[in-house]
């Protein structure tokens, strides 16, 4: 057993002072407690606090490759979510399965940096140049599941079922590597997928659908009537003013309410966005027990919108964080994001109760949630040792009441961060 002793380890109930952790061979905690082990051991010591890793519950991990790149608008231009998309399809026409590969495991490297330690990929780039499937099928998940293992981060491969344009309209030819034209499609790239993720000890497997918009609603209670209940499945929804009244318009409803109404919710759903919520919505979607995952960075970048998160919270609601697009990829700052965009549309500083351990609680459970990972603390005995391990400036001095405010508020709080996975250091 390797120990290690650190300045104090944050649980879901607050701080462990001091900290020892002894993890065994296959990188799993043996040992938890703020009294040194009872037999003689080495320890390495590191003055630090020290958080769970982040999962990372919403990835595209290709458009790692046209981050900030998108950010050119000449005057006089118009550019939104719908421009932005032309960029992306672009990058998402150019790339080979080994491009693919090698974006993925720098995009995943980065994450792991930064202090996510599992991803979970919302994957729809699946067929070739052409349009044409792979002779392996899901020759792309795999090379996203070969870069998450030369990387070492966990991953949940969420292969997405993505059939139309638009509400009403065909795929765009530019669109082409994305279709799976029924469901009996989508449940062999979904085989084949399962197959693919037993490569691969830290991989796992979800489903999903891109959104009410790219799949007609009988498709997708086709898929969720054959799709294990015991999988996560995630959706976008929501996201753009135009999606809504788009929905409104072809189906007659909005999308996240068709979604309560038809598809069965718990805690094994996740929706990513929800920007744009009307009032019955907000309540009806936390009492369902789905989760929303929540990209402040992304949802910023590409003028979403703010989803309502006061309110949500409030009537019992759940979330996670992604990096999306990988405009962030700093977990710490996409809690920032969260509370300070609702504080600019409340004009009150008190988004949450303990408004650090509450998000922090949020972003733990819910993302493994979204993971299809199940945990009863942030740290637990026979579970990999995952972490973020955080150097704090020199004139930080731990106080337990508020530690964890200042390492998320405080920029200059954190000196530097490292991450440790399965209890090896990441860098």
């Amino acid at each position: 057993m390797k120990y290690f002793r650190f300045t104090a380890l944050l649980q879901s109930q607050g701080w462990l002072q001091p900290a020892y952790v002894g993890v065994d061979a296959n990188g799993r905690v043996g040992y938890l407690s703020n009294q040194p082990p009872a037999e003689p051991a080495a320890l390495e010591t590191a003055e630090a606090l020290v958080l769970p890793g982040f999962p990372n519950a919403h990835s595209h991990a290709f458009q790692y490759a046209m981050a900030g790149y998108a950010e050119r608008h000449p005057p006089g231009s118009t550019d939104d979510f719908w421009t932005w998309r032309q960029t992306m399809y672009r990058c998402a026409l150019s790339l080979t399965p080994d491009a693919m590969e090698q974006i993925a495991y720098a995009c995943y490297r980065q994450m792991l940096l930064h202090g996510y330690t599992h991803v979970v990929e919302f994957h729809y780039l699946h067929h070739d140049e052409q349009g044409k499937p792979y002779a392996n099928p899901a020759e792309m998940g795999e090379r996203l599941i070969a870069a998450a293992a030369r990387s070492g981060i966990g991953i949940t491969l969420i292969p997405v079922f993505y059939q139309k344009g638009g509400f009403g309209q065909p795929a765009l030819p530019e669109q082409r590597r994305f279709i799976c034209p029924t469901p009996d499609a989508y449940f062999r790239l979904l085989d084949d997928a399962q197959r693919a993720v037993k490569h691969y000890d830290r991989a796992a497997l979800g489903f999903g659908v891109h959104s009410l918009r790219a799949a007609e609603p009988a498709a997708i209670k086709e898929i969720m009537r054959h799709a294990s209940a015991d999988m996560p499945f995630h959706i976008h929804a929501a996201e753009q003013k135009k999606e809504v009244e788009d929905c409104l318009k072809h189906i007659g409803k909005r999308p996240v309410g068709w979604i309560l109404e038809n598809l069965p919710a718990g805690s094994n759903a996740h929706l990513v966005h929800c920007t744009h919520l009307c009032n019955e919505e907000v309540h009806n979607l936390a009492a369902s027990g789905a989760h929303v995952v929540l990209c402040p960075s992304t949802e910023a970048n590409l003028g979403d919108g703010i989803f309502r998160l006061k309110d949500y919270v409030n009537a019992g609601g759940q979330f996670s964080i992604g990096s999306d697009s990988q405009i962030g990829l700093n977990p710490l700052e996409e809690l920032r994001w969260l509370d300070y965009t609702q504080r600019l549309t409340t004009h009150q500083r008190s988004t949450f109760a303990d408004g650090g351990l509450t998000l922090m609680r949020q972003v733990i459970f819910s993302g493994r949630d979204a993971a299809g990972l199940t945990s009863d603390d942030f740290f637990e005995t026979g579970h990999s040792f995952d972490a973020l391990v955080c150097y704090t400036s020199p004139d930080f001095r731990f106080q337990a009441d508020d530690a964890l405010a200042r390492l998320i508020y405080h920029t200059a709080a954190v000196a530097g961060v490292r991450t440790l996975l399965s209890g090896r250091w990441a860098d």
